[in-house]
């Protein structure tokens, strides 16, 4: 599994923004396609949320990726 880190310049970013800045996902359709499609998991749960509020601390896993926020 690939681990990547993404500093955050707020306080939080929202889930499906950050699959598209990622490049994860091609566009924001595809990316709340990801998420409804169970293919997303934060902090080891699955998650339904397109716009859940990531933060400091959170990891993302999808595909073979793992993204630690920081």
């Amino acid at each position: 599994m690939k681990t990547e880190e993404f500093a955050l310049k707020s306080d939080y970013i929202e889930l499906i923004k950050l699959l598209k800045l990622l490049r994860i996902a091609e566009s924001g359709g595809h990316a709340k396609q990801l998420v409804e499609g169970k293919q997303v998991l934060v902090n080891g749960m699955t998650e339904l949320r397109k716009r859940a509020k990531l933060r400091q601390g959170d990891i993302v896993e999808i595909f073979e990726t793992r993204v630690k926020i920081r």
